[in-house]
């Protein structure tokens, strides 16, 4: 049964199972077990997916229209390249973040939440990185036009390294933060 490997694998090593990393339960809360576990980090992640999803489909929205307005067919062969890239990531970055809901409701019943929440996980950070290559491709062809050059360039690496720094260093810093500090206290 698959929550039994939960069980055993999260009451052995004492890790989550979607990320394998320590967990560490404060002195203040009651523990969980480990259907409880499973069950509260796969009602996150959906909650998390609905607020990505939203973001993602608003940008593609607006980027399916950009091909049929006047001024697309005045831009040059870079501008669209830009855009076919951003189309096509922002295509992905929607099945990525989708995707969780759509193998939720094929296996739903099947006792497989572990796994679901695993494969989950892994689509939310691929959907995630998708949609910042989105954004990025986004405000290149947007500033390329408005500012052209190497400003515009310039600008858009500088969001995408504020992109790399809020979204992927800033929680992995965090996580490393709290394991140096459950390992001063353990």
């Amino acid at each position: 049964m698959a929550t039994d490997s939960i069980e055993w694998s999260e009451a052995t090593t004492d890790k989550c199972c979607a990320c394998g990393e320590h967990r560490t339960v404060p002195p203040d809360e009651a523990p969980e077990t480990p259907r409880e576990r499973v069950n509260r980090r796969w009602n996150e992640i959906m909650q998390e997916t609905r607020v990505a999803q939203t973001g993602v489909q608003i940008l593609f929205g607006f980027l399916l229209s950009v091909a049929f307005t006047p001024l697309f067919h005045d831009l040059g062969t870079f501008d669209h390249a830009v855009y076919v890239i951003t189309v096509i990531s922002g295509a992905t970055a929607t099945a990525c973040l989708i995707a969780p809901v759509s193998i939720h409701r094929f296996l739903s019943g099947q006792r497989m939440k572990d796994e679901m929440l695993e494969v989950a996980h892994r689509l939310m950070m691929c959907g995630m990185l998708l949609m910042a290559v989105t954004i990025g491709c986004t405000l290149l062809l947007i500033l390329h036009v408005v500012v052209p050059g190497l400003v515009a360039k310039l600008l858009v690496g500088g969001v995408m390294i504020w992109f790399a720094l809020s979204w992927y260093a800033l929680p992995l810093w965090l996580r490393r933060r709290s394991a140096r500090r459950a390992a001063g206290r353990g």
